[in-house]
């Protein structure tokens, strides 16, 4: 935010980050929300990680396609239902299967709700080299089946509304570009705070 000018959000939205463990999601989501939370001070944020929710409204839920597709399902509804109260809504989740992100994007489309597919690239030679959980190393020594990317599918998006590598470039980068898919969709805008402050009565 500089001192003439500040983001307004027209519309909530939710940013759905997909991606392989390690591919950089739920730090390009932090980006985003720091972003955004220097350039406005009354834009609603909030972050949704797949972890924090598996840990918690889903830890009934297990790893088989079934279970995998439920966890995508559910963390979409609380997406739209955040989105529809005009909250700036942030997914960093892995999300597989093309089925249940399409599932996720026409259950906001019936109901007029803003969604943005971003597919995080990064190669899973560089997601395996961060191996921020260690999962990469014990799938390598057999003390993990059904990796996402290894020896489980990962169904990579055919038409993102943004691709982003982040082997390349920073968080910071990235998340620019987030915002700017978001201005150029008209969800967020710049608006000029000196002349919203002018006083139009003469004195």
């Amino acid at each position: 935010m500089t001192a003439d000018r500040s983001l307004r959000l027209t519309r909530g939205a939710t940013v759905w980050l997909t991606g392989l463990s390690g591919a950089g999601k739920s730090t390009l989501a932090g980006a985003v929300a720091t972003l955004v939370a220097g350039e406005s001070t009354d834009v609603e944020v909030e972050v949704l990680d797949g972890d924090e929710i598996r840990r918690t409204i889903s830890s009934d839920l297990g790893f088989s396609r079934e279970d995998r597709d439920k966890q995508g399902q559910r963390v979409g509804f609380i997406a739209e239902l955040l989105t529809r109260h005009r909250v700036l809504t942030l997914v960093p989740v892995i999300a597989p299967y093309a089925e249940t992100r399409e599932a996720v994007r026409a259950h906001h489309a019936e109901r007029g709700s803003a969604f943005f597919e971003v597919y995080v690239s990064t190669p899973l030679q560089e997601c395996a080299r961060r191996d921020p959980k260690g999962l990469y190393a014990r799938a390598a020594a057999g003390e993990v089946k059904g990796l996402t990317g290894v020896d489980d599918v990962y169904e990579h998006p055919e038409a993102p509304d943004l691709q982003l590598d982040t082997s390349t470039g920073s968080p910071e980068g990235a998340a620019d570009r987030v915002l700017e898919l978001l201005r150029e969709a008209g969800v967020v805008e710049y608006v000029d705070d000196t002349a919203s402050s002018e006083n139009p009565v003469a004195s």
